[in-house]
């Protein structure tokens, strides 16, 4: 597939990376600023041109009349709907900008239409979101959706006493009783496609899949505190924590912001009524305390300085609060995630990139079945993939017991109209069904392609 991506900042550098390390595509990178070529020319695989996104001879240049996908992510809104839209004009397949500004954000839909694009991404927004699932189901490390939310994927530490430790995979059923699967196991770096007789052991991180209500259900039922967050506090009040406050007001959450910029309090206050907005220091731990930091259900850090945002979130654990998330940047940081005890670390860049990503592995769909969603999961090292399922897949009304899988593929959900089918040997894939699968060390760009060379004869 033959790729462009207008910018080289962060998102742009990830996403040329991604791409062009996947297998199959060919990448071309647009940026103004010649100071970023050395850098990106020495380590990653792609072409690179000096000029400017928007012009017609850059992107002629660039390949765009031959181009599948061609993505608008500079610093500027207006640019990258510029860039998206000449592209268009010019023969691109498919165009996707970024658009951050919360000003466009009720009209994307509008816009998407009118400059023909096929993907709108607004990072903040999107890392909203995804704090919001946080905080909707607290033990969670991670937490994804597929099938428009009616099946789910939460990344959990095994802890020491609980049940399921030692307990291998096929006897949870009969145990536990809920109707969940566990799709990976992550132990000491390793990355586990778990089958049946495997075990869970204390500190393994695992996935559970299924229905929302049942995977909250299994928590419980595991013996981990689900209590559900009525309160919340965030530190920053810029695009982030704007669109975080009125995602959680939406679930019925209590949200307090702390933003050390009056004017942009005075802004909150109006455009946020069911907030309370406290103009502040959220690193004063004075503050915190005044502000009863320590009857908060949730903390949540989005500031634009990730040194200040792990330091709150620091504060906030220290007092008390038992769900911490903080937003990081910096690649880094993760790696000291569980040592100082923050619950939850998100990155805008990769956020809105496996948004982006996602979209990209759509269009490589070679026959027909196409993948709807896709999660990087276990740190990049598996992905959780959503296909739907259609006439040319070959394995269509067989049980799974039958067929011959590759190895490295789990069948982790089979979501048919209304019903959520967590799978076991009988269980077949019917035309129209979407069909939930983790993978590791395998790029899936069809269905087909979890079965093995002899099923293909």
């Amino acid at each position: 597939m033959n790729v462009i991506v207008i910018g080289d900042g962060n998102l742009g550098y990830s996403l040329a990376k991604s791409l062009s390390t996947d297998g199959g595509n060919d990448v071309t990178i647009i940026e103004k600023n010649a100071g970023m070529k050395n850098n990106t020319i020495e380590s990653l695989d792609v072409r690179y041109i000096k000029g400017n996104g928007a012009s017609a001879r850059t992107l002629i240049e660039a390949g765009v009349r031959d181009t599948d996908l061609l993505i608008a992510a500079t610093s500027g809104d207006e640019m990258n709907m510029v860039c998206s839209l000449t592209a268009k004009r010019l023969g691109a397949s498919h165009t996707i900008a970024r658009i951050r500004d919360p000003e466009y954000a009720d009209e994307l839909s509008q816009i998407k239409e009118d400059l023909g694009l096929d993907l709108v991404i607004n990072p903040e927004q999107a890392v909203g979101g995804e704090i919001a699932k946080l905080l909707e189901l607290p033990p969670a490390i991670s937490v994804e959706l597929f099938a428009g939310g009616r099946v789910e994927m939460a990344e959990i530490k095994a802890a020491a006493g609980m049940p399921i430790v030692d307990m291998p995979l096929k006897e949870i059923p009969q145990k536990i009783g809920s109707s969940i699967l566990i799709g990976a196991i992550l132990r000491g770096g390793e990355v586990i496609i778990p089958r049946g007789e495997d075990v869970i052991l204390a500190d393994d991180t695992i996935y559970i899949v299924g229905h929302p209500s049942m995977v909250f259900r299994f928590c419980a039922q595991i013996g981990i505190r689900v209590r559900k967050i009525k309160n919340v506090m965030l530190a920053g009040g810029g695009r982030i924590g704007y669109y975080l406050a009125k995602a959680l007001n939406e679930i019925d959450m209590s949200v307090k912001i702390i933003e050390s910029r009056y004017e942009r309090c005075v802004e909150l206050a109006e455009i946020l009524p069911q907030t309370l907005v406290i103009n502040g220091d959220a690193s004063d731990s004075a503050l915190l305390r005044a502000e009863n930091i320590g009857d908060m259900g949730g903390f949540v850090s989005v500031t634009d300085k990730d040194e200040e945002n792990l330091m709150t979130a620091l504060l906030a654990k220290r007092n008390g609060v038992p769900k911490v998330v903080a937003k990081m940047d910096r690649a880094e940081y993760a790696d000291i995630l569980g040592d100082i005890g923050i619950d939850n670390l998100v990155s805008t860049k990769a956020v809105t990139a496996n948004y982006i990503l996602r979209f990209a592995r759509g269009l490589q769909n070679a026959m027909g079945n196409f993948a709807n969603t896709l999660y990087k999961i276990v740190g990049d090292r598996a992905e959780a993939i959503e296909f739907s399922a259609n006439k040319s897949a070959r394995l269509l009304g067989r049980p799974l017991k039958d067929l011959s899988l590759v190895s490295g593929v789990l069948v982790l959900a089979i979501v048919r109209k209304n019903e959520i089918i967590i799978p076991h040997g009988n269980d077949s894939i019917e035309e129209n069904d979407s069909v939930i699968l983790i993978t590791k060390g395998r790029k899936l760009l069809d269905l087909n392609d979890i079965l093995t060379g002899e099923e293909t004869r």
